[in-house]
This record gives structure tokens, C-alpha cells and sequence, in this order.
């Protein structure tokens, strides 16, 4: 096939020079450079794909990105662009990105949609601050351009060179396939589910290779990206703390996509309710104000737990249940009727029963049972070893 180009992307209405520098520097190192204009208002002088080009990707078209007057809306369109423009492209051997806080939002928005395994580097102005709105649950990488990406000097000739020359070795010296013998599987664990989460892996093991996503909000994105990818056979989904938070209104919360790749893909999935007794704060002063009076867990001093009330559980219930509704492949739902975590047990400080039932009653009331789709309910805790070993059992009679 040939040596893969690094496509080097930017608006060379502002940044040309700093981009063909780029494209140089890779060029030098023996890689192939491909440069991609996404400017909105003027053309650049000679990129290897125009904006127009770019533009013209956009579902309704060139004209929905170029010609208007405002500039947040073209930015916003070339975005979409450029996506469906990455997106179409069968060769890429890594992606470099250069520019400021608009070329990071738009040039990062397709450089997410691709695959994890895919090279991406995106030098900015803004890596070195709050990147999660940029990076999401992708591999991408962010180098923070320590001056602005505004001219070439001293400074930038080495920050730029040297993120040329990493997306040059990437491209030029692609990761071999390893020989994996074993299908994927994705699993989310929470510090409250992690015995059930161990003897699952254990029961698993030499049947699965699993890939363990720690659900901080981010860690579901992750799995489901890996899924949306192809990367995974199966999702054991064990844990749903991110929809509380998010619902709640948590630090860690998930996306409304959750629970969206295995609709999308069909993937066989197995998932329980863990860790839903509980919305994540940082330290406790950090609280908002409005959950004054509200029942606390000190997890440590940076992490607050609060227990979620009846009313929330049913709203959680609800949201798992209509998710899992749209998934038209195999689908198994476990209830751990003795407690959703670990501290959510007798003796221990977020068991109560009110709320978890309330959890339950949702969740009868919504889920809609199918041939492919099932409802299980089981008077163990979530790590009572007899509960893992029945979500392994049906793992494992899924993908028989």
C-alpha cells in the first residue's frame, strides 16, 4: 500500500506557515504529508485538499459551510466537514492538528470520530488547560504549543517539529495487529463493584481478553468508543454510577449516548445497575449547596459519595430501561436485589431498601422483554460470587 500520509490540518487562512512547516518536517523524516486547508474565509495558498473540498462532505453541502458571515456557524459546519471527510479517507497513517481554541474544537471533533488505534496529535493552545471536551473517550493525543500557533519562532519551530516528527514515526511504523486468540470484552467496574468485577474476569478467563474501564464518566465513553470501533465482542456493562451523576448532576457523569454502541452495533450485552446508590463529588466542600442535608460517604478527601433517593432511583430505572429498549441485539439485564454495591448492603452506611426498590419497580415498569431481550432478577447483592457467576454464565451462552 505504501507509506500512509499524515494528514496535517489547519486553516490556512491564519496558519499557513506553521502548517507547511509541519508538512516539511514529516517530509524530512521520510513521511508523507498531506495538507488539508479547513479555513472558513479565504483560501489558502496551496494545500493538497481545499477547504471547498473539505466543505463539500458537509450533508447539505458546500454552501452550509462557506459564503455566510458568521464565523461560529462555519466553524461549527467545516467540523462536520471535516468529519465526514476523515471519516471517508482509507489510508490515514496519523493525523496532526495545529491551532488555536476554534482549529482545536473543529479539527478534534473528527479526529474523535475515528477509530482508537488511529494517530492523533492536535498541537493547541489550550492542551495545556481543560482538554476532556476535546480528547472525550479517543486517543488523542494534545501538545500544548507553549507559544501562540502565530508565526514561526525558536519556540514553535521545535514544539511543531517535534509533533511532525512523532506523527511521521507513527505513520511510518504502524503497531503490528498482536495475535490475539481471545475476543474482547469490555467491563465497567467502580470501586463498589470490584469483588463482582474480579470473579467475573476470573470466571472468564481464556475465554475473553477483558478490557476493564473504570466508570469516571469517561470510562463508559471509553468502552462504548472501543465497541463503536469493532474493537470488543461483548460489553459486560456491571456498572451505571455515570448515569446517576449524570441525572443528579455528579462530577463523573456519563453522556445521553450511554448505552448508545450497543444499540447501534448490536453487540451482545450483559450489564447490571452497580453503583447507582451514589452521585460522585469531589471534596466535600465542593458540594453544591443544594444537597444540604443529603446523606455523605467520605470515600477519601477528594472523592464525596451521596446516596441517591428514591425519586432519583426511579429516574435511573427509567433512563437504563428506555436505553436498552433501542438495543435490537442480545440484551441481558441483572438486578442484584441484595444491594447495588458494596456499601449498599446490611450493616453498611447507603443500604436502604426504599431506594432500591424504587430502582427495581422502574425498571420492571420500562423494560420491555423480547426473545433477545431479558430481565433477570436475583436475591444477591452485586458481589455475591452467585451473581457474577450468573452474568458469566450468560455471557458466555451469548456468544457461544
Amino acid at each position: 500500500m505504501g507509506i500512509r500520509p499524515v494528514y496535517v490540518i489547519g486553516t490556512c487562512d491564519t496558519k499557513e506557515e506553521e502548517l507547511t512547516y509541519a508538512c516539511a518536517r514529516i517530509r524530512a523524516v521520510g513521511g508523507r504529508a498531506v495538507l488539508v486547508d479547513v479555513g472558513t474565509s479565504a483560501p489558502g495558498k496551496a494545500p493538497d485538499v481545499t477547504a471547498a473540498e473539505v466543505a463539500a462532505h458537509h450533508p447539505e453541502g458546500a454552501g452550509a459551510v462557506m459564503g455566510g458571515t458568521d464565523r461560529g456557524h462555519a466553524v461549527a459546519a467545516m467540523a462536520e466537514a471535516l468529519t465526514h471527510w476523515l471519516l471517508a479517507q482509507p489510508d490515514i497513517g496519523a493525523v496532526l492538528g495545529l491551532g488555536g481554541s476554534g482549529n482545536t474544537a473543529l479539527v478534534t471533533q473528527a479526529m474523535r470520530a475515528l477509530p482508537v488505534g488511529v494517530p492523533k496529535l492536535m498541537v493547541s493552545t489550550v492542551a495545556s488547560g481543560q482538554v476532556a471536551p476535546y480528547v472525550g473517550a479517543s486517543d488523542l493525543g494534545m501538545v500544548y504549543s507553549v507559544t501562540d500557533v502565530a508565526g514561526l519562532n525558536a519556540i514553535s519551530r521545535k514544539v511543531i517539529g517535534n509533533a511532525a516528527h512523532a506523527a511521521a514515526a507513527m505513520a511510518l511504523n504502524p503497531v503490528p495487529e498482536g495475535e490475539r486468540d481471545l475476543p474482547g470484552l469490555g467491563i465497567t467496574m467502580f470501586g463498589v463493584t470490584t469483588d463482582c468485577v474480579t470473579r467475573l474476569r476470573a470466571q472468564l478467563d481464556g475465554v475473553f481478553e477483558a478490557y476493564v474501564f473504570h466508570a469516571t464518566g469517561t470510562g463508559g465513553a471509553a468502552m462504548e468508543k472501543l465497541a463503536d470501533s469493532g474493537l470488543v465482542a461483548a460489553l459486560l456493562d456491571v456498572t451505571a454510577t455515570e448515569v446517576a451523576d449524570y441525572l443528579v448532576g455528579g462530577v463523573m457523569p456519563c453522556t445521553p449516548d450511554r448505552y448508545g454502541a450497543p444499540a447501534r452495533t448490536g453487540l451482545p450485552w450483559v450489564g447490571s445497575v452497580g453503583a447507582v446508590d451514589m452521585v460522585n463529588f469531589g471534596a466535600r466542600d465542593t458540594v453544591p449547596a443544594k444537597f444540604e442535608g443529603r446523606q455523605f460517604l467520605i470515600h477519601n478527601p477528594q472523592i464525596t459519595l451521596m446516596r441517591t433517593t428514591p425519586e432519583e432511583n426511579t429516574a435511573i430505572g427509567h433512563f437504563i430501561a428506555e436505553k436498552l429498549n433501542l438495543c435490537h441485539g442480545p440484551v441481558s439485564l441483572f438486578l442484584p436485589l441484595g444491594g447495588v454495591s458494596a456499601v449498599d448492603v446490611p450493616g453498611m452506611p447507603f443500604h436502604d431498601p426504599q431506594a432500591d426498590e424504587a430502582l427495581f419497580t422502574a425498571i420492571r415498569e420500562t423494560f420491555r422483554a423480547t426473545d433477545t431481550r431479558r430481565l433477570t432478577e436475583l436475591p444477591h447483592a452485586i458481589n455475591d460470587p452467585a451473581f457474577a457467576d450468573a452474568m458469566a454464565a450468560e455471557i458466555r451462552r451469548m456468544t457461544a
